[in-house]
Formats: C-alpha cells, sequence, structure tokens
C-alpha cells in the first residue's frame, strides 16, 4: 500500500532512505498478518463443504479404517433404536491416543446420482460428513494399536439423529483422536453408508418385481449308460456341492422361499438335479466313471423347490439358458441355429412340469446383463418369446424424464422389453465376503429404491434383475435387502407378467439402441462363429444317426439336449471350457455311429462263371438298426458283375449286439482281379460309415478245359456201361454152368468113382490172374481207386482239389 504511487502512471514519491524504507514494509506484513489468517480460516470450511478438488484427494482414506459391519435396523421408523456395529482398525505407525467413534448424519441426498457419488468413496476423507451425534452416543477407545482391529457398536434412538423429512440421509461413522505426531483431535477416518427415512407409508407405493435365478453352469454330458434306464453321466460332482446345505443353489432356495419373488429357472439345472436323484455317474480320467453318491441331497432340493413355488409365478428360460447375444451376432448365419433355439424352448416347459408339477411362463428372453440390439431381439422372439428382459443402462433414457419411468416399454413388432432398473439390478456385484461391503450394498439398494419412490408421485412399477448366478455371500446381502424392502412402506411387491402389462410411460424410449452400441466387454465373451459351425456339424451326425435306430429316443434326447447345453450363457469367459465340451459331445456321437459298422473283408477269389460274395454288417449298439440299405458296387463291371450290373444293394436289418452277413450274386466275364466296394446307406440315400473296398479275384473256367472234362467224363460213363454188361453176361454164363453141373451129378450117380469133376468157371481164377485177359476198362482196382499213370498219359487240365486252406484269400460257394 505504501508503494501504490509506484506504479505506473502515478507521480512518483520523493526519495526515502534504504532503512526506512525497510522498517515501513516490516510494519505492512506484520498489520496484515491477523488479515490473512482471518480469510485462511474462512476459506477452509468453504474448501471442506465444496467437497474434494480432485479424484486423488477423494480417495485418500484416513489413518484408521472404519468397517461398518452391521446397521439395524437397515430402514427405521419413529419409536426405532438404530444399532452400528463394525471394527475399527489403526493402519499407521502410531498408535492412536483419545479415540472414539460416533455418528454423523449429513443433509438428505436428493438424486440418485448424489447416492451414487456418497457410494463411489464411502471411506474418503471430506470433511462434509454433517454433524456428530454427540453425547453418550459414542464408542471411546483409551488406545488404538496399530494394526489392531477394535470393535464397535453404537445405539442411539432414531429421534436423536434430528431427522427431517423423508428421503436419504448419508450415515457416516468416523473415528477421532490423536497421535504423537499429531496432538489434536481430528477425524482420522470414516465409513459413509445411508440410511432410508420413510416414516409413513408413501402414498403411491412403488410396485416392485424382484427376479430370483436359479441357474448353474453346464454339469451333464451327451453319455449315458446302457442300461435301460441310461445312466447319466455328469461332467463333475459340482452340482452336489451347491445343493448341499450353505451351497449357492441351496443358499438361493432356503433364502427366496421366504420372499414374494418371481423364480427364474433354467430347466436344464431341473433335469440336472432330476437325474442325480437316480443312479448317476461322475467323468474320471479318460474313460473312467465313478458312482454318484449325493441322491439324497439332490432329492430334498427338488423337494423343498416344489414347496417353494408352490402359488407362485415361474419363469422358465429356453434349456440350458442359450446365449441370445451369441447367437444373433454369430450365430445366426449357420444352418439350424434358430431351430436349436426354438427346440430349447419348447422342451423348457415340459421339463419344468414334470419336474416343479407347475405350469411356467415362457414368454420371457432375459440377454446377458440386459444388453440389447435389434438382432438380439429378433432372435429372442424368434421362438415364440414376446416379451425381452433389458437393463436401464442399455435401453437408456433419451428424453428430457426427471424421474425413471416403469418398466415396460412397447419396442415394435407386438414386442414389450421389459427394462430392469440397473442400479439395483447391479447392487449386489463385487466381492461381498466382508460384511462391511454387504452392509453397504444393502444399504444402498434400499436407499436407491426409496430415492426412486421419490421422484414423483405417479405409481410406477420397477423390476430388478439381478446377475444370474449370485454367489452364496451376494444371495444372503440380496434376500436381506429384498426382506427389508418388501416390509418397508415405499414398495410393494408385483408379479413379472404384472409389471410387463402396466401402462407404459409415455415419456420414456422405446428405441432399441444400434448393434454397435452394444458393450465391447460382453462382445469379446461370445461364442464365436466356429462354435456354431460345430453345432451343426454334430446336428447333421445325429440326423444321419437316428433314422437307423430302432429306438432313435435313447439317442436323441441326451444328445438334443447336449447341443442345447453347448450355446449356454454360463460359458461366457470360459471359452477354453466351452470349446472341450463340444469336442467331448461329437466325439461321443461319432464312437457311437461307428458301433454300426462293416466288417473288414481280405481278398475273395471266384472260381467259376457265378457266385455269391457275403460282406458282414456288424452292431455293437444296445438296440436294434434298420433302414440301412448296403451296396456292393464293382470298379470294373466288364470283368466282374454284381447281380447283372454295377452294383446292388440290400436292406439291412441287424439286432443290437449281433452280425448280419448279406449275400450278392455276382458274375464273372474275364480273369483277373477286380476291386470290389462296400457301403452302407440310409434311406434317404445318406452314406453310413466308411466303405469297406476288397479285392476279388477271377479264375475263369475256359471253353477247351470244359470240352476235355466233358469228354473225360463221357468215357467214364461208357466204361461202367461196358462193365456192367460184361458182368451181367458172366453172370448168365455161371447160371447155367450151374445148371449143368447139377445135370451131370444127377447122371453120375450111377459112375464108378461116384464123383462128379468140378467144371472150371469161365472167368475162372486163372484169367482174373492174367491182366491181359481182363475186359477193357478194367483195372482190377476197387471201384474208384484211380488207375496207374502210364508214361504216354497226359497232364491233366485240371489239378486235383485240394483240402487244404485256400491261403489269405476268402473262397466263396459256388
Amino acid at each position: 500500500m505504501a508503494e501504490a504511487a509506484d506504479t505506473p502512471g502515478m507521480t512518483p514519491s520523493p526519495a526515502r532512505s534504504p532503512a526506512r524504507r525497510w522498517l515501513r514494509r516490516a510494519g505492512a506484513l506484520l498489520a496484515g498478518a491477523p488479515l490473512l489468517a482471518g480469510l485462511l480460516q474462512l476459506s477452509a470450511p468453504t474448501a471442506q463443504a465444496a467437497g474434494p478438488a480432485s479424484a486423488k484427494e477423494a480417495s485418500d482414506t484416513g489413518t484408521v479404517a472404519v468397517a461398518v459391519d452391521s446397521l439395524s435396523p437397515g430402514a427405521p421408523t419413529d419409536g426405532d433404536t438404530l444399532t452400528v456395529s463394525g471394527t475399527v482398525t489403526n493402519n499407521g505407525k502410531q498408535a492412536v491416543t483419545g479415540a472414539h467413534v460416533n455418528l454423523r448424519v449429513g443433509s438428505a441426498l436428493t438424486t440418485r446420482s448424489a447416492i451414487d457419488g456418497v457410494a463411489k468413496h464411502p471411506d474418503a476423507l471430506t470433511g462434509d460428513d454433517g454433524s456428530e451425534v454427540g453425547g453418550k452416543y459414542a464408542a471411546t477407545f483409551a488406545k488404538l494399536t496399530p494394526g489392531v482391529a477394535e470393535h464397535f457398536s453404537i445405539s442411539v434412538p432414531v429421534g436423536k439423529l434430528d431427522l427431517g423429512d423423508e428421503g436419504v440421509y448419508p450415515l457416516g461413522v468416523a473415528v477421532s483422536g490423536e497421535t504423537a505426531a499429531q496432538q489434536w483431535d481430528q477425524v482420522l477416518g470414516v465409513q459413509r453408508t445411508f440410511l432410508p427415512w420413510q416414516p409413513e407409508e408413501a402414498d403411491t407405493p412403488t410396485r416392485t418385481t424382484v427376479l430370483w435365478p436359479l441357474v448353474s453352469t453346464v454339469h451333464m454330458t451327451a453319455e449315458t449308460g446302457s442300461d435301460a434306464q441310461q445312466t447319466p453321466v455328469f461332467l463333475n460332482d459340482d452340482l452336489a456341492k451347491e445343493l448341499a446345505p450353505g451351497g449357492r443353489l441351496e443358499q438361493m432356495l432356503s433364502l427366496g422361499r421366504e420372499l414374494d419373488v418371481t423364480w427364474v429357472i433354467d430347466p436344464d439345472l431341473l433335469a440336472s438335479v432330476d437325474a442325480m436323484t437316480g443312479s448317476y455317474r461322475i467323468r474320471g480320467d479318460g474313460d473312467t466313471t465313478t458312482a454318484g453318491t449325493h441322491q439324497a441331497i439332490a432329492k430334498q432340493w427338488l423337494d423343498d423347490l416344489q414347496d417353494a413355488v408352490l402359488g407362485k409365478e415361474v419363469v422358465a428360460l429356453p434349456f440350458a439358458d442359450p446365449d441370445l447375444a451369441s447367437l444373433a451376432h454369430n450365430g445366426t448365419g449357420v444352418a439350424g441355429s434358430l431351430s436349436q433355439l426354438k427346440e430349447a424352448t419348447d422342451v423348457a416347459a415340459t421339463t419344468v412340469e414334470t419336474v416343479l408339477h407347475v405350469t411356467p411362463s415362457t414368454d420371457f428372453a432375459w440377454p446377458v446383463d440386459g444388453a440389447v440390439d435389434p438382432s438380439i431381439v429378433k432372435v429372442a422372439t424368434s421362438a415364440g418369446a414376446d416379451k425381452v428382459i433389458a437393463r436401464g443402462d442399455s435401453l437408456t433414457e433419451t428424453g428430457d424424464l426427471t424421474y425413471t419411468p416403469s418398466a415396460a416399454r412397447p419396442i415394435g413388432g407386438g414386442t414389450t422389453a421389459v427394462v430392469a432398473d440397473a442400479r439395483l439390478s447391479t447392487a449386489f456385484e463385487g466381492d461381498l465376503t466382508k460384511a462391511s461391503a454387504s452392509t453397504l450394498a444393502v444399504q444402498e439398494f434400499l436407499a436407491q429404491s426409496l430415492a426412486l419412490n421419490q421422484q414423483t408421485g405417479k405409481q410406477r412399477s420397477v423390476v430388478v434383475a439381478p446377475q444370474r448366478m449370485p454367489t452364496a455371500v451376494q444371495a444372503r446381502a440380496m434376500a436381506q435387502a429384498v426382506t427389508l424392502l418388501q416390509g418397508g412402506t415405499w414398495s410393494q411387491p408385483q408379479q413379472l407378467a404384472a409389471a410387463a402389462k402396466a401402462k407404459p410411460d409415455p415419456g420414456a424410449t422405446t428405441k432399441v439402441p444400434s448393434k454397435s452400441a452394444y458393450p465391447s466387454s460382453l462382445r469379446k465373451q461370445e461364442l464365436p462363429r466356429s462354435a456354431f459351425e460345430q453345432i451343426a456339424y454334430t446336428q447333421d451326425r445325429l440326423d444321419n444317426f437316428k433314422v437307423i435306430l430302432a429306438n432313435e429316443a435313447r439317442v436323441v434326447t441326451p444328445f438334443g439336449r447336449a447341443m442345447n447345453r453347448e450355446t449356454s450363457t454360463s460359458w461366457r469367459g470360459h471359452n477354453t471350457a466351452a470349446n472341450t465340451f463340444r469336442q467331448s459331445v461329437q466325439a461321443y456321437l461319432d464312437t457311437l455311429t461307428g458301433q454300426v459298422k462293416l466288417i473288414d473283408k481280405s481278398e475273395t477269389k471266384l472260381s467259376g462263371r457265378s457266385a455269391t460274395i457275403p460282406v458282414t454288417v456288424q452292431n455293437n449298439l444296445v438296440q436294434g438298426v434298420d433302414h440301412l440299405i448296403l451296396r456292393l458296387t464293382s470298379t470294373n463291371p466288364t470283368r466282374l458283375e454284381i447281380s447283372d450290373d454295377a452294383w446292388a444293394e440290400q436292406r439291412v436289418t441287424v439286432s443290437g449286439g449281433h452280425t448280419s452277413t448279406v449275400k450278392f450274386t455276382t458274375s464273372a466275364n474275364v480273369n483277373g482281379q477286380t476291386r470290389v466296394i462296400a457301403q452302407l446307406y440310409t434311406e434317404d440315400g445318406q452314406k453310413y460309415g466308411n466303405e469297406v473296398a476288397f479285392d476279388v479275384r477271377v479264375t475263369e473256367i475256359t471253353a477247351t478245359v470244359m470240352l476235355v472234362i466233358g469228354g473225360g467224363v463221357l468215357l467214364l460213363v461208357l466204361a461202367g456201361f461196358r462193365m456192367y454188361t460184361q458182368r451181367k453176361r458172366a453172370a448168365a454164363r455161371g447160371a447155367e454152368e450151374t445148371e449143368e453141373a447139377e445135370g451131370s451129378e444127377e447122371d453120375g450117380e450111377d459112375g464108378a468113382d461116384g464123383a462128379p469133376e468140378a467144371a472150371e468157371p469161365a472167368d475162372g481164377p486163372e484169367r482174373a490172374a492174367d491182366p491181359e485177359s481182363r475186359p477193357e476198362g478194367d483195372s482190377g482196382a476197387p471201384p474208384g481207386a484211380a488207375g496207374p499213370q502210364q508214361p504216354s498219359d497226359g497232364t491233366p487240365d485240371t489239378a486235383v482239389e485240394s483240402a487244404d486252406p485256400s491261403g489269405t484269400g476268402e473262397r466263396v460257394d459256388r
């Protein structure tokens, strides 16, 4: 100020001595010090009230960590006593003395965004925590030792909190004290939560629908036993852990049965648990399996679920909860993919009715995280659903509404989007294993619900669609929040069907976001196109296989459900496991189809113009096969014809565990070797299995050889006739000589010697001993014996047929 005259444009002051000028400046500084201090003191509260200047400051936490493990009641009313319990832990290096924990109530939060801001940094030291609830309502500690957690509990009548009108109040739990380095009382740590305050019944309570999902991962394989019951095979025993007491699914059931919720169920889970109630096996290493032993747990869970859903609304997802977004983005270009979705939808109601004995609704589709685009909506409704469960962070508001509209939105084509509230639906995601995190999630859920109700006096319908598979801890937090909500004063339960039929808000957006707006984080988790191509290939193989089966349901049903599981939403983030499962399904189908096959043949030999060729079909399946055609084809019909043509076919029927041999008539025209191919076909002309190729060696008998053989046969006939006539004449002569001898005896009885002379027959012993005296053609050998060979005899045209085996080739009957 003294030097103001030295500023430009003013007349300079007279010269002064340096010492005098220094004294004058020092005095000015001393006089301004109190004013500067006062200004700093005034500015400090203003800065604190304005909140953190940057994100870094907002993330700064105190020396002492505060954890609010419980807050009861979560939504108090007049006359209640609020109890807040938790722990304080000194994370510094110095002990804290004179520590005390107290409650601080801030000003009511008037918007849902304001609640988001507090929840984002619940432990930041902003200095804007409101006034202390003083007096005796505090917990004191003489000393907080570094690294040691100390428990606290504060109970205070709600009337002492000085709450004003209805609304959401930030409730801070702060710890104060001093350290050796900073020996004055200061806030060293804080934990903020929310206190919903609605002491009276709201004039227009919000109609709130809470979806309670019973969804799990894939557990069953396509494999079944060969017994009559078709014992199922499970991937592992993880499902038993989820069903056991304390398990995730057991918690979802036991907690949900006490709530007024809409059950959203994957029929595959019901089918898997139902299969566990009987005999089942667990896949081990390689091809080994072990017997499952948790039938009692599965039966108890199903019994409890039947009681829980009695009289409640049940929504059935398509079987195995197919990934609608993956199908829409990567599968529609693959033939048969939409048919898989339709089949999964059709079987859903049947499964639920069979297991739970209730009739579910099947007209709701639920894409992952409620994220939609036109292609997802189109696929979701292609199987018959006319309602799509979306979420508010996907179908965002584009108008100027100052409140959250009702869930129902007509989006065209007779389809209704049921838009779940994003904040309420995601309140229980993340790690809630710590009690403090769970308590904060519950209080934030209640705070958002009350703030939504107070936005307007209009009656609105709100839907809460949590994550599909919450953990047991998340389920307990959800149940606690829903219990408090349904027992509160500003909300009332409503079924999902009623929410979908509620009158839409005319100002709410009905435009489905474009495909490019679909979240990239979700797109990265989708099944690729190759997955749907592999599924289509497996389906083609199954279609080709089932037509030959006597009882196709034994194969079609387990494989059909397995292919539904291949598109399950639960595979998101598990691409390797998904690929392994698809390959196992295809490999097992290949194993079964390979049980019906042609038996390999070695070289076949044909000696003659015509013969039959046997081909054997083997069936190692338990059931019989029919509607198969066996075709035998000659690659050289000029040399070898099959049934007077190049090929022939016959129908084949084989009982289970047996073989059947089919014989084909062949005609040989030329000597030599011919390649023959045997192939099975289905009745519609599709090839079945691998072909079997084998060689047929033809040895044709020539005309000259046939003439020689015919001449030899004629000579044998003539020789036999000559021998017959000679023997007949000899017999006649013998008879005459006998008669003469008898006459001589009668004449000689009167002779001198009294003994007649014996007469020699014409063909006597001497003649028989003389070869030259034998008749022509009589060798003297027994009939049928080979006669002696002479040097002049020629080489026979055909060799004597050996009785030994024919070697490596097959010999067929002529």
